[in-house]
Protein backbone atom coordinates (compact mmCIF):
# COMPACT_ATOMS: atom_id res chain seq x y z
CA UNK A 1 0.00 0.00 0.00
CA UNK A 2 2.80 2.47 0.94
CA UNK A 3 4.37 1.57 -2.32
CA UNK A 4 1.28 2.68 -4.29
CA UNK A 5 0.76 5.72 -2.29
CA UNK A 6 4.43 7.08 -3.48
CA UNK A 7 4.18 5.76 -7.08
CA UNK A 8 0.72 8.04 -6.99
CA UNK A 9 2.65 11.19 -5.68
CA UNK A 10 5.13 10.61 -8.04
CA UNK A 11 2.78 10.66 -11.19
CA UNK A 12 0.98 13.66 -9.93
CA UNK A 13 4.27 15.46 -9.53
CA UNK A 14 5.47 14.40 -13.46
CA UNK A 15 1.82 15.56 -14.58
CA UNK A 16 1.80 18.53 -12.45
CA UNK A 17 5.49 19.52 -14.39
CA UNK A 18 4.16 18.57 -17.61
CA UNK A 19 1.66 20.57 -17.19
CA UNK A 20 4.00 23.70 -16.34
CA UNK A 21 4.53 26.30 -19.41
CA UNK A 22 8.50 25.71 -18.86
CA UNK A 23 8.31 22.35 -18.98
CA UNK A 24 10.18 20.36 -22.08
CA UNK A 25 6.31 19.47 -23.72
CA UNK A 26 4.76 23.11 -23.40
CA UNK A 27 7.85 24.71 -25.32
CA UNK A 28 7.83 28.55 -26.74
CA UNK A 29 6.65 26.58 -30.34
CA UNK A 30 3.63 24.79 -28.53
CA UNK A 31 2.65 27.55 -26.64
CA UNK A 32 2.41 29.76 -30.09
CA UNK A 33 1.34 26.71 -31.91
CA UNK A 34 -1.91 26.04 -29.14
CA UNK A 35 -2.54 30.00 -28.69
CA UNK A 36 -2.69 29.97 -32.86
CA UNK A 37 -5.45 27.28 -32.36
CA UNK A 38 -7.26 29.55 -29.83
CA UNK A 39 -7.45 32.67 -31.56
CA UNK A 40 -8.74 30.60 -34.70
CA UNK A 41 -11.75 29.47 -33.00
CA UNK A 42 -12.30 33.07 -31.17
CA UNK A 43 -11.71 34.50 -34.89
CA UNK A 44 -14.40 31.92 -36.33
CA UNK A 45 -17.12 32.73 -33.01
CA UNK A 46 -16.43 36.41 -33.51
CA UNK A 47 -16.35 36.67 -37.38
CA UNK A 48 -18.94 39.77 -38.37
CA UNK A 49 -22.15 38.87 -39.26
CA UNK A 50 -24.86 42.00 -41.34
CA UNK A 51 -26.92 43.13 -37.99
CA UNK A 52 -27.34 46.85 -38.87
CA UNK A 53 -28.81 48.81 -41.63
CA UNK A 54 -26.43 50.12 -44.19
CA UNK A 55 -26.98 53.26 -46.44
CA UNK A 56 -30.60 52.30 -45.18
CA UNK A 57 -32.16 55.62 -47.28
CA UNK A 58 -30.39 54.91 -50.44
CA UNK A 59 -33.08 54.81 -53.13
CA UNK A 60 -32.57 52.48 -56.06
CA UNK A 61 -34.12 54.07 -59.31
CA UNK A 62 -36.27 51.42 -61.29
CA UNK A 63 -37.12 53.57 -64.46
CA UNK A 64 -33.98 52.05 -66.22
CA UNK A 65 -34.52 48.94 -65.37
CA UNK A 66 -35.73 45.54 -67.58
CA UNK A 67 -39.10 43.96 -66.32
CA UNK A 68 -37.32 39.84 -66.98
CA UNK A 69 -40.00 37.06 -66.71
CA UNK A 70 -39.09 33.97 -66.24
CA UNK A 71 -40.90 30.46 -66.38
CA UNK A 72 -40.82 29.16 -62.63
CA UNK A 73 -38.63 26.17 -63.81
CA UNK A 74 -36.23 27.70 -65.63
CA UNK A 75 -32.81 26.08 -66.08
CA UNK A 76 -30.81 28.98 -64.13
CA UNK A 77 -33.33 29.05 -61.07
CA UNK A 78 -33.56 33.24 -61.77
CA UNK A 79 -36.68 34.53 -60.99
CA UNK A 80 -35.58 38.07 -62.03
CA UNK A 81 -38.00 40.91 -61.98
CA UNK A 82 -41.50 40.66 -63.01
CA UNK A 83 -43.90 42.67 -64.10
CA UNK A 84 -46.40 41.39 -61.38
CA UNK A 85 -48.22 44.08 -58.83
CA UNK A 86 -51.00 42.48 -57.61
CA UNK A 87 -53.52 44.11 -55.16
CA UNK A 88 -53.44 41.33 -52.90
CA UNK A 89 -57.37 41.84 -52.05
CA UNK A 90 -58.77 38.52 -52.75
CA UNK A 91 -57.47 34.71 -51.08
CA UNK A 92 -58.83 31.43 -52.05
CA UNK A 93 -57.55 27.88 -50.73
CA UNK A 94 -57.29 24.37 -52.22
CA UNK A 95 -57.13 22.60 -49.00
CA UNK A 96 -56.16 18.45 -49.00
CA UNK A 97 -54.37 16.29 -46.31
CA UNK A 98 -51.86 17.77 -44.61
CA UNK A 99 -48.43 16.70 -44.97
CA UNK A 100 -47.09 16.02 -41.48
CA UNK A 101 -43.21 16.61 -43.22
CA UNK A 102 -44.23 19.78 -45.01
CA UNK A 103 -41.69 21.95 -42.49
CA UNK A 104 -38.57 19.41 -42.41
CA UNK A 105 -38.22 19.80 -46.45
CA UNK A 106 -39.07 22.64 -49.11
CA UNK A 107 -41.66 20.83 -51.85
CA UNK A 108 -42.79 23.30 -54.45
CA UNK A 109 -45.84 23.41 -56.60
CA UNK A 110 -45.21 22.74 -60.61
CA UNK A 111 -46.91 25.87 -62.02
CA UNK A 112 -46.81 26.89 -66.05
CA UNK A 113 -49.62 29.17 -67.52
CA UNK A 114 -52.47 26.44 -68.00
CA UNK A 115 -52.33 24.05 -64.67
CA UNK A 116 -51.19 23.91 -61.09
CA UNK A 117 -49.58 20.60 -59.94
CA UNK A 118 -49.02 19.31 -56.10
CA UNK A 119 -49.53 16.45 -53.73
CA UNK A 120 -51.17 15.48 -50.67
CA UNK A 121 -49.69 13.71 -47.70
CA UNK A 122 -50.27 9.84 -48.97
CA UNK A 123 -48.48 10.80 -52.19
CA UNK A 124 -51.41 11.67 -54.57
CA UNK A 125 -50.67 14.03 -57.37
CA UNK A 126 -53.36 16.64 -57.91
CA UNK A 127 -53.47 18.90 -61.00
CA UNK A 128 -55.46 21.95 -60.71
CA UNK A 129 -56.59 24.39 -63.66
CA UNK A 130 -56.02 28.40 -63.33
CA UNK A 131 -59.43 28.66 -61.83
CA UNK A 132 -58.19 26.02 -59.00
CA UNK A 133 -60.72 23.35 -60.83
CA UNK A 134 -59.44 20.13 -60.00
CA UNK A 135 -58.60 18.73 -63.44
CA UNK A 136 -57.20 15.19 -61.96
CA UNK A 137 -55.56 13.13 -59.37
CA UNK A 138 -53.53 10.18 -58.96
CA UNK A 139 -51.93 8.06 -56.63
CA UNK A 140 -49.14 5.30 -57.65
CA UNK A 141 -47.83 4.53 -54.25
CA UNK A 142 -48.72 0.75 -52.52
CA UNK A 143 -50.84 0.81 -49.34
CA UNK A 144 -47.27 0.32 -47.43
CA UNK A 145 -45.52 3.17 -49.45
CA UNK A 146 -48.72 5.45 -48.13
CA UNK A 147 -47.59 4.86 -44.60
CA UNK A 148 -44.43 6.54 -45.04
CA UNK A 149 -45.71 9.84 -46.09
CA UNK A 150 -43.39 10.30 -48.77
CA UNK A 151 -42.85 13.83 -49.46
CA UNK A 152 -42.59 14.33 -53.34
CA UNK A 153 -40.33 16.79 -55.39
CA UNK A 154 -41.94 17.78 -59.03
CA UNK A 155 -40.88 18.83 -62.18
CA UNK A 156 -42.34 19.06 -65.30
CA UNK A 157 -41.69 19.68 -68.92
CA UNK A 158 -44.21 20.16 -71.58
CA UNK A 159 -45.71 16.33 -72.19
CA UNK A 160 -43.86 14.77 -68.63
CA UNK A 161 -43.96 15.22 -64.85
CA UNK A 162 -40.42 13.46 -63.09
CA UNK A 163 -41.71 12.86 -59.65
CA UNK A 164 -38.38 11.68 -56.69
CA UNK A 165 -39.31 11.26 -53.30
CA UNK A 166 -38.24 10.92 -49.67
CA UNK A 167 -38.60 7.14 -49.86
CA UNK A 168 -36.38 6.51 -52.67
CA UNK A 169 -38.97 5.95 -55.60
CA UNK A 170 -39.07 7.92 -58.88
CA UNK A 171 -41.33 7.97 -61.36
CA UNK A 172 -42.82 9.83 -64.08
CA UNK A 173 -46.55 10.51 -65.76
CA UNK A 174 -47.83 12.50 -68.26
CA UNK A 175 -49.24 15.58 -67.44
CA UNK A 176 -52.32 15.91 -69.69
CA UNK A 177 -53.97 12.58 -68.19
CA UNK A 178 -51.89 11.74 -64.87
CA UNK A 179 -51.15 8.38 -66.47
CA UNK A 180 -47.98 6.43 -65.50
CA UNK A 181 -45.35 6.37 -67.57
CA UNK A 182 -42.75 4.48 -65.81
CA UNK A 183 -41.90 4.15 -62.33
CA UNK A 184 -38.39 2.59 -60.21
CA UNK A 185 -35.94 2.83 -57.33
CA UNK A 186 -32.93 4.05 -56.39
CA UNK A 187 -30.71 2.76 -52.89
CA UNK A 188 -31.74 6.41 -51.01
CA UNK A 189 -34.12 8.54 -50.32
CA UNK A 190 -34.07 11.78 -53.03
CA UNK A 191 -34.18 15.84 -51.33
CA UNK A 192 -33.34 17.58 -54.47
CA UNK A 193 -34.60 20.12 -57.34
CA UNK A 194 -35.18 18.26 -60.57
CA UNK A 195 -33.79 19.73 -64.10
CA UNK A 196 -35.48 18.24 -66.93
CA UNK A 197 -33.23 18.82 -70.19
CA UNK A 198 -33.84 17.20 -73.86
CA UNK A 199 -34.66 13.86 -73.42
CA UNK A 200 -32.52 13.52 -69.48
CA UNK A 201 -33.01 14.59 -66.37
CA UNK A 202 -30.90 15.00 -63.18
CA UNK A 203 -31.45 15.01 -59.97
CA UNK A 204 -29.17 14.52 -56.38
CA UNK A 205 -30.17 11.94 -53.97
CA UNK A 206 -29.61 11.89 -49.86
CA UNK A 207 -26.22 10.57 -50.37
CA UNK A 208 -24.84 13.90 -52.38
CA UNK A 209 -25.35 11.48 -55.77
CA UNK A 210 -26.06 13.03 -58.52
CA UNK A 211 -27.98 11.02 -61.25
CA UNK A 212 -28.53 11.48 -64.64
CA UNK A 213 -31.46 9.37 -65.64
CA UNK A 214 -33.66 8.65 -69.61
CA UNK A 215 -36.77 11.03 -69.22
CA UNK A 216 -38.28 8.16 -71.63
CA UNK A 217 -37.75 5.67 -69.14
CA UNK A 218 -36.24 6.22 -66.14
CA UNK A 219 -32.81 4.01 -66.97
CA UNK A 220 -29.95 5.61 -64.99
CA UNK A 221 -27.70 7.18 -68.21
CA UNK A 222 -24.73 7.97 -65.06
CA UNK A 223 -24.27 9.33 -61.74
CA UNK A 224 -21.52 10.95 -60.06
CA UNK A 225 -20.53 11.11 -56.59
CA UNK A 226 -19.25 13.09 -53.95
CA UNK A 227 -18.65 13.21 -50.39
CA UNK A 228 -21.13 11.31 -48.77
CA UNK A 229 -22.59 13.01 -45.09
CA UNK A 230 -22.06 11.95 -41.80
CA UNK A 231 -25.82 12.98 -40.66
CA UNK A 232 -28.82 13.26 -43.75
CA UNK A 233 -29.65 17.25 -44.05
CA UNK A 234 -32.74 18.11 -44.74
CA UNK A 235 -31.83 20.85 -46.94
CA UNK A 236 -32.81 20.42 -50.05
CA UNK A 237 -29.74 20.22 -52.93
CA UNK A 238 -30.05 22.73 -56.05
CA UNK A 239 -29.37 22.55 -59.39
CA UNK A 240 -29.06 24.56 -62.48
CA UNK A 241 -27.98 23.53 -66.28
CA UNK A 242 -24.73 25.93 -67.58
CA UNK A 243 -22.77 25.87 -70.53
CA UNK A 244 -23.34 21.86 -70.99
CA UNK A 245 -22.96 21.50 -67.38
CA UNK A 246 -25.13 20.22 -64.42
CA UNK A 247 -24.21 22.64 -61.82
CA UNK A 248 -25.28 21.43 -58.02
CA UNK A 249 -24.56 21.75 -54.22
CA UNK A 250 -24.13 19.06 -51.78
CA UNK A 251 -24.79 18.69 -47.91
CA UNK A 252 -21.32 19.85 -47.07
CA UNK A 253 -20.79 22.97 -49.32
CA UNK A 254 -19.30 21.66 -52.40
CA UNK A 255 -20.11 23.15 -55.52
CA UNK A 256 -20.11 20.75 -58.92
CA UNK A 257 -19.94 21.43 -62.32
CA UNK A 258 -20.28 18.25 -64.05
CA UNK A 259 -20.65 17.51 -67.83
CA UNK A 260 -24.29 16.82 -68.74
CA UNK A 261 -23.64 14.33 -71.42
CA UNK A 262 -20.91 12.70 -69.87
CA UNK A 263 -20.81 12.99 -66.45
CA UNK A 264 -17.06 14.33 -66.23
CA UNK A 265 -16.10 16.72 -63.78
CA UNK A 266 -15.98 19.97 -65.09
CA UNK A 267 -15.18 21.43 -61.71
CA UNK A 268 -16.07 21.18 -57.98
CA UNK A 269 -15.64 24.34 -55.33
CA UNK A 270 -15.44 23.71 -51.63
CA UNK A 271 -16.82 26.55 -50.03
CA UNK A 272 -16.74 25.45 -45.87
CA UNK A 273 -14.36 23.74 -43.97
CA UNK A 274 -14.60 19.90 -42.90
CA UNK A 275 -15.95 20.75 -39.28
CA UNK A 276 -19.60 20.72 -41.97
CA UNK A 277 -18.73 16.69 -42.59
CA UNK A 278 -19.68 16.65 -38.85
CA UNK A 279 -22.44 19.32 -38.66
CA UNK A 280 -24.24 18.89 -42.08
CA UNK A 281 -27.56 18.56 -40.19
CA UNK A 282 -27.47 21.88 -39.38
CA UNK A 283 -25.88 23.24 -42.13
CA UNK A 284 -27.74 24.80 -45.32
CA UNK A 285 -27.28 26.59 -48.61
CA UNK A 286 -29.51 28.90 -50.67
CA UNK A 287 -30.42 27.49 -53.60
CA UNK A 288 -28.15 28.10 -56.82
CA UNK A 289 -28.91 30.96 -58.95
CA UNK A 290 -27.04 31.83 -62.11
CA UNK A 291 -26.92 35.05 -64.18
CA UNK A 292 -24.51 36.32 -66.72
CA UNK A 293 -21.20 34.07 -66.13
CA UNK A 294 -21.65 33.53 -62.40
CA UNK A 295 -23.06 31.49 -59.88
CA UNK A 296 -24.80 32.84 -56.88
CA UNK A 297 -25.81 31.18 -53.26
CA UNK A 298 -25.43 32.10 -50.06
CA UNK A 299 -25.45 29.76 -46.64
CA UNK A 300 -26.64 30.20 -42.78
CA UNK A 301 -22.75 29.89 -41.80
CA UNK A 302 -22.14 33.47 -42.97
CA UNK A 303 -20.99 33.70 -46.69
CA UNK A 304 -22.64 34.45 -49.86
CA UNK A 305 -20.27 33.70 -53.05
CA UNK A 306 -20.40 34.50 -56.50
CA UNK A 307 -18.61 32.24 -58.49
CA UNK A 308 -17.46 31.94 -61.98
CA UNK A 309 -19.10 29.45 -64.12
CA UNK A 310 -16.31 28.58 -66.43
CA UNK A 311 -13.57 27.43 -63.51
CA UNK A 312 -15.80 27.65 -60.14
CA UNK A 313 -13.30 30.00 -58.59
CA UNK A 314 -14.29 32.60 -56.10
CA UNK A 315 -15.28 36.03 -57.87
CA UNK A 316 -16.06 37.63 -54.43
CA UNK A 317 -17.69 36.86 -51.01
CA UNK A 318 -19.77 38.54 -48.58
CA UNK A 319 -20.05 38.29 -44.62
CA UNK A 320 -24.20 37.44 -45.00
CA UNK A 321 -25.79 34.82 -43.00
CA UNK A 322 -28.87 33.52 -45.07
CA UNK A 323 -30.38 30.44 -46.80
CA UNK A 324 -33.37 32.24 -48.88
CA UNK A 325 -32.46 31.52 -52.84
CA UNK A 326 -31.17 34.99 -53.88
CA UNK A 327 -32.78 37.37 -56.94
CA UNK A 328 -30.66 38.69 -59.78
CA UNK A 329 -31.38 41.88 -62.26
CA UNK A 330 -29.94 44.11 -63.88
CA UNK A 331 -26.81 43.86 -61.90
CA UNK A 332 -28.02 44.24 -58.39
CA UNK A 333 -28.25 40.88 -56.05
CA UNK A 334 -31.13 41.01 -53.47
CA UNK A 335 -31.19 38.49 -50.81
CA UNK A 336 -32.67 38.27 -47.39
CA UNK A 337 -30.67 37.56 -44.12
CA UNK A 338 -31.76 35.00 -41.42
CA UNK A 339 -31.92 38.28 -39.13
CA UNK A 340 -34.22 39.92 -41.49
CA UNK A 341 -32.40 42.08 -43.71
CA UNK A 342 -32.93 43.04 -46.73
CA UNK A 343 -29.60 43.17 -48.79
CA UNK A 344 -28.68 45.12 -52.19
CA UNK A 345 -24.84 43.69 -53.29
CA UNK A 346 -23.77 44.68 -56.97
CA UNK A 347 -22.77 42.36 -58.82
CA UNK A 348 -19.50 43.60 -60.64
CA UNK A 349 -17.84 44.27 -57.24
CA UNK A 350 -19.50 42.35 -54.25
CA UNK A 351 -20.16 45.60 -52.58
CA UNK A 352 -22.98 46.01 -50.16
CA UNK A 353 -25.35 49.01 -51.94
CA UNK A 354 -28.08 48.60 -49.64
CA UNK A 355 -29.61 46.62 -46.69
CA UNK A 356 -32.78 47.35 -44.21
CA UNK A 357 -34.52 45.82 -41.37
CA UNK A 358 -37.72 44.27 -42.00
CA UNK A 359 -38.91 43.12 -38.56
CA UNK A 360 -39.67 46.32 -37.30
CA UNK A 361 -43.58 45.80 -37.32
CA UNK A 362 -42.63 42.77 -35.04
CA UNK A 363 -42.73 43.00 -31.25
CA UNK A 364 -39.00 42.19 -29.99
CA UNK A 365 -39.38 39.19 -28.57
CA UNK A 366 -40.42 37.70 -31.45
CA UNK A 367 -38.26 38.91 -33.44
CA UNK A 368 -35.61 36.02 -33.07
CA UNK A 369 -37.87 33.49 -33.99
CA UNK A 370 -39.01 35.07 -37.09
CA UNK A 371 -37.55 33.80 -39.76
CA UNK A 372 -37.54 34.72 -43.78
CA UNK A 373 -38.87 31.75 -45.95
CA UNK A 374 -38.80 33.00 -49.37
CA UNK A 375 -39.45 36.02 -51.83
CA UNK A 376 -40.04 36.82 -55.75
CA UNK A 377 -39.55 40.65 -56.94
CA UNK A 378 -42.26 42.12 -59.00
CA UNK A 379 -42.54 45.59 -60.54
CA UNK A 380 -42.15 47.94 -57.93
CA UNK A 381 -42.47 45.26 -55.10
CA UNK A 382 -40.75 42.54 -53.42
CA UNK A 383 -42.94 39.94 -51.49
CA UNK A 384 -41.68 37.87 -48.84
CA UNK A 385 -42.87 34.93 -46.61
CA UNK A 386 -42.23 34.49 -43.41
CA UNK A 387 -42.39 31.11 -41.26
CA UNK A 388 -45.37 32.99 -38.85
CA UNK A 389 -47.32 32.66 -42.24
CA UNK A 390 -46.88 36.28 -42.88
CA UNK A 391 -45.93 38.19 -46.08
CA UNK A 392 -44.37 41.62 -46.22
CA UNK A 393 -44.85 43.71 -49.32
CA UNK A 394 -41.51 45.62 -49.38
CA UNK A 395 -40.89 48.61 -51.75
CA UNK A 396 -37.99 48.25 -53.68
CA UNK A 397 -37.04 51.75 -54.54
CA UNK A 398 -36.71 52.50 -50.45
CA UNK A 399 -36.50 49.14 -48.26
CA UNK A 400 -39.88 50.50 -46.66
CA UNK A 401 -42.55 48.04 -45.75
CA UNK A 402 -45.40 49.07 -47.30
CA UNK A 403 -47.81 45.83 -46.11
CA UNK A 404 -47.84 42.88 -43.89
CA UNK A 405 -50.58 40.55 -45.30
CA UNK A 406 -51.46 37.52 -42.83
CA UNK A 407 -51.94 34.62 -44.82
CA UNK A 408 -52.04 31.90 -41.83
CA UNK A 409 -50.59 31.28 -38.63
CA UNK A 410 -48.27 28.39 -39.73
CA UNK A 411 -45.17 28.39 -42.08
CA UNK A 412 -45.68 29.37 -45.77
CA UNK A 413 -43.64 28.44 -48.72
CA UNK A 414 -41.78 30.97 -50.96
CA UNK A 415 -43.99 32.77 -53.31
CA UNK A 416 -44.27 31.81 -56.80
CA UNK A 417 -46.22 34.57 -59.35
CA UNK A 418 -47.62 33.43 -62.61
CA UNK A 419 -49.81 36.33 -64.40
CA UNK A 420 -50.87 38.30 -62.37
CA UNK A 421 -51.71 35.59 -59.24
CA UNK A 422 -49.40 35.02 -56.54
CA UNK A 423 -49.44 31.16 -54.60
CA UNK A 424 -47.82 29.81 -51.44
CA UNK A 425 -48.34 26.53 -50.19
CA UNK A 426 -48.62 25.41 -46.82
CA UNK A 427 -49.10 21.85 -45.45
CA UNK A 428 -52.60 21.53 -46.58
CA UNK A 429 -53.44 23.58 -48.69
CA UNK A 430 -52.56 25.72 -52.09
CA UNK A 431 -53.13 29.24 -51.43
CA UNK A 432 -53.99 31.65 -54.67
CA UNK A 433 -53.71 35.56 -53.98
CA UNK A 434 -54.69 37.98 -56.65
Amino acid sequence: MIKIFKYLLLFLFLSSCSLNSDSSFWSKRNIDENQKILNIKQITKQEEVLLKEINKNVEINLSNFKIENYPSSNLDNNIGRTNYNGNLKSISRYKFSKIEKFDEYEPEIVINQNYIIFFDNKGTILKFDESSKLLWKKNYYTKVEKKLKPVLFLSANQDTLVVVDTIAKYFAINTKTGDLLWTKYNDSPYNSQIKIFKNKFYVVDGNNVLHCYSLKNGEEIWNFKTDKPLIKSQKKNSLIVKKNNIIFNNSVGDITAVNLDTGELAWQAPTQSKKIYDESMFFKNSDLISAKNSIFFSNNNNGFFSLDADSGLVNWKQKINSNVKPVFFNDLILTVTNEGYLVVIDNKSGKLVRSNYLLNNFKKKKRDKIKPIGFVVGENNIYLTLNNGRLLVIDIKTGSINTVLKIDNEKVSAPIIQKQNLYVTKNNSIIKLN
